[in-house]
């Protein structure tokens, strides 16, 4: 008989190594994105406010956004499961993790789209 655990992201550890290597790319090309547009840009309000006031650059901050929420997740998971091994100890923690990965997400898009 197979024991499945219901706090893990994916339906396996493999899908949970999947979900932290294309986050963690996803992650990195927003980041140099960034830093490319600040050394190439003079950042100032407007600069900015057209930066963001793009459709693809709203996607892909709303993609970074997810991805890190799943990167933060397996992350988050993986070391509560291998450090903390009394079951509800361990629950309150992972669902505290969630719950504040879960009000990030949700504010940072009613902050990116002005929901």
């Amino acid at each position: 008989m197979a024991v499945d655990s219901v706090t893990n992201l994916g339906r396996s550890g493999v899908y949970d190594w999947m979900v932290q290597r294309v986050s963690a790319y996803v992650l990195a090309l927003y980041t140099l994105f960034l830093f490319g547009f600040m050394l190439t840009t003079d950042v100032d309000y407007e600069a900015w406010a057209g930066l963001f006031s793009q459709t693809w650059f709203r996607m892909f901050s709303l993609g970074t956004l997810l991805a890190l929420g799943g990167h933060a997740w397996v992350g988050l998971w993986t070391v509560s499961t291998d450090y903390i091994k009394a079951t509800l100890p361990r629950f309150l923690v992972q669902a505290a993790c969630g719950t504040v990965m879960f009000v990030y997400v949700v504010w940072g898009i009613q902050i990116l789209w002005g929901l």
